[in-house]
């Protein structure tokens, strides 16, 4: 299974659309909001499973605050961050994802890449597609896959 993830497209979707014709056979895409108006766009050219948060810049968006599901045995826990103090530190949303007993906790907002594996739990952010924030600024996205082990792989990418 091939998950692709992206957060704060901010309406802009000229490096989504790169992403998308450089990862055409996805069985997920997960958006971790700040999708501003992007709505219409984003169900009309993802044509497999999604699961989209609204961030602190959709204020008319009816997409959830937050969501939780199954990815394989994995428990999922996905939000924009920004109610999770994320720009300060990440400690607070991996406390919230150990409490929910979540197995991986997907977070954007502060349009920098992060992937922390700890023995119980992961926690990432893919960074920005539209505007990058790390070092270099490059758009960037995530691609988890699952083998048929339900083993996890994690690919942090760049656009150049």
């Amino acid at each position: 299974m091939k998950i692709l993830i992206v957060s704060d497209t901010h309406g802009n979707h000229k490096n989504l659309d790169k992403v998308l014709k450089l990862v055409p056979d996805m069985d997920m895409f997960i958006h971790l909001g700040d999708v501003e108006g992007g709505e219409a766009y984003l169900n009309a050219v993802i044509n497999c499973e999604k699961h989209i948060v609204r961030g602190n810049n959709d204020f008319f968006s009816e997409f959830p605050k937050e969501e939780e599901f199954y990815i394989g045995k994995y428990k999922v826990f996905i939000t924009h961050g920004h109610g999770y103090y994320v720009s300060l530190d990440p400690e607070y949303i991996v406390e919230e994802g150990r409490a929910r007993q979540d197995d991986i906790v997907m977070f954007g907002h502060t349009h920098k890449p992060l992937l922390q594996e700890n023995e119980d739990i992961i926690i990432l952010n893919p960074g920005s597609i539209s505007y990058p924030r790390q070092e270099g600024r490059k758009g960037s996205y995530m691609i988890m896959e699952m083998d048929k082990e339900e083993k996890l792989h994690f690919q942090q990418c760049y656009l150049d």
